[in-house]
């Protein structure tokens, strides 16, 4: 089987059923880095200052309507009623046109705005707007009170601050709608012309310079939140991607999984068949049935031969086992087990095999446990498994202590540890992956499949268990299974018959 690599996964996801999906999400991503690496001179985030501008003109203009009504009623104090009522239609014919404009161009689809176009014509209606309301001190040029100078500073102030802040994503409209109020304001308190007028003309002007500086702020203000914004839609994007790429490379991997369980399930017979016969025809040359035979060195053969089928059946069930458990496909037999007796027969099995290799095994297993509701094969193979390593891994003369009872929240365990080489921590993870083996145990220890834990660990979810390794370098390993409160089987009270109360008596008296 050829190894799957970064390339070949990208070449397969970009022929998939959502190739055309991720280009689009592709594409995307590069549009936003595209608009946040050159914040000027792209048109698509001018564009979007400009519609910015418009929306911001469109929800102003009521308001400003309003305050060009509330400086005509005032102005009735002072200047002519023709006057101030041709100078209100004026500015008002300047505000519908500037929101005519702001709301042509939001209507407009982005592929027919020309960027260059619309910026001057905002920048028209702005030097209109600002031209209409510096008319304003010509009703009062004639007027020598104080206060209609002072008032007349006030609106001229107030509509550059609204202003400067419904155009500051546009710099040069600003400069183009306080250009002619800041004239005004100079022309109308010239110091030279009026006496006293210090003050007010510095008030005016300083107002002006505060205005463009503040609309400045407020224009990188803007630049910072559409690249925020851009960032976040990159991200949003980034994450799209990836969980597409995590998508289509789990569902190879699914393919991938039931290709290998296709391929198991077809071989298991196709192997176990002739291994059958393999290891009936050499045991019966190892027994020498039909005679003995004519070089005694092929008596030693046919062991070689049967112990070498024997192992690579038991790697073949393995396997076999391992799929089933990660495709989710092993059915438990459940029943009423006793975890006690299955450790014990364990023990009595592996027992010899102990003893050869001069290794004590001390046992504690608390009296009276009740009964579990699992699978009796299934937990019979995981103790085998844990009894087996802790044998194979234990050195000469060495010491294994098994244990089995209660856990604190009323399930039952299962603890075998052994004075082994150990498992560094780091190699915890490949010992209990599929063919995982430590390096201090392929030095130590006898050749296996590195099929044992992986097992275990599934049989053990499989019963809604833990499976939990405990080891310290060249000091041993400890492994504990612990089994839930809810697979435990109470025993019920002997069965008692209800006593029925004795039935009266019937006395039948006779007549005399």
């Amino acid at each position: 089987m050829s190894e799957v690599t970064a390339d070949l996964i990208e070449r397969d996801r970009l022929a998939g059923p959502g190739a055309h999906a991720r280009k689009r999400l592709t594409q995307r991503v590069g549009a936003a880095c595209g608009l946040l690496t050159t914040t000027t001179g792209n048109r698509a985030f001018d564009l979007e200052l400009l519609r910015t501008f418009a929306q911001s003109r469109m929800s102003s203009a009521p308001a400003l309507a309003l305050v060009a009504l509330v400086v005509s009623i005032m102005s009735f104090i002072w200047a002519p009623g023709v006057d101030v009522l041709v100078w209100l239609a004026l500015v008002w014919a300047c505000h519908v046109m500037s929101f005519g404009a702001a709301r042509r161009l939001l209507e407009m689809p982005d592929a027919r705005v020309v960027v260059a176009e619309w910026r001057r014509r905002f920048i028209a209606t702005e030097f209109c707007q600002g031209a209409g309301w510096a008319l304003l001190t010509a009703l009062f040029v004639n007027v020598p009170d104080t206060t209609a100078r002072i008032f007349v500073l006030f609106a001229l102030m107030l509509i550059g601050a609204i202003m400067s802040l419904m155009s500051s994503t546009v710099p040069l409209a600003v400069y183009a709608g306080l250009a002619p109020t800041t004239i005004a304001v100079v022309l109308y308190l010239n110091p030279l012309w009026q006496e006293n007028a210090w003050p007010m003309a510095i008030v005016g002007i300083g107002a002006q310079v505060f205005f463009l500086v503040l609309a400045h702020r407020l224009y990188a203000t803007s630049l910072s939140s559409l690249a925020f914004r851009l960032e976040k839609d990159i991200l949003i994007s980034e994450l799209e991607e990836s969980k597409a790429n995590s998508d289509e490379a789990r569902r190879r991997a699914e393919e991938a999984n039931l290709a290998k369980s296709r391929f198991l399930a077809t071989m298991s017979h196709e192997l176990r068949t002739p291994l059958n016969a393999i290891l009936g025809f050499s045991e019966v040359m190892t027994g020498e049935l039909f005679g003995k035979h004519a070089v005694p060195a092929y008596k030693d053969y046919a062991k070689d031969i049967h112990s070498s089928g024997e192992h690579l059946l038991m790697l073949i069930n393995e396997i076999l086992d391992l799929s089933r458990v990660e495709a989710g496909r092993y059915e438990l037999r459940e029943e009423c087990v006793s975890l006690a007796e299955i450790v014990e027969d364990c023990l009595r099995v592996l027992s010899l095999r102990a003893e050869k290799r001069g290794i004590t095994i001390s046992e504690t297993i608390e009296g009276r446990l009740p009964r579990l509701w699992g699978d009796e094969r299934a937990m019979r193979q995981i103790a085998l498994n844990l009894l087996n390593n802790a044998v194979k891994f234990t050195p000469y003369g060495g010491h294994i202590t098994l244990k089995c009872g209660w856990t604190q929240t009323g399930g039952q365990y299962l603890s075998i540890r052994d004075t082994g080489p150990g498992i560094p921590p780091h190699e915890i993870p490949i010992v209990m992956s599929s063919f995982g083996r430590g390096a201090l145990a392929q030095k130590n220890a006898e050749e296996g499949s590195g099929l044992g834990l992986p097992i275990v660990k599934g049989l053990v979810d499989l019963h809604g268990g833990t499976f939990t390794i405990e080891s310290e370098l060249r000091a041993g390993t400890e492994v504990t299974v612990t089994f839930p409160a809810d697979r435990v089987v109470e025993a019920m009270p002997p069965f008692q018959p209800e006593r029925r109360p004795p039935s009266p008596r019937r006395v039948v008296r006779r007549a005399a």
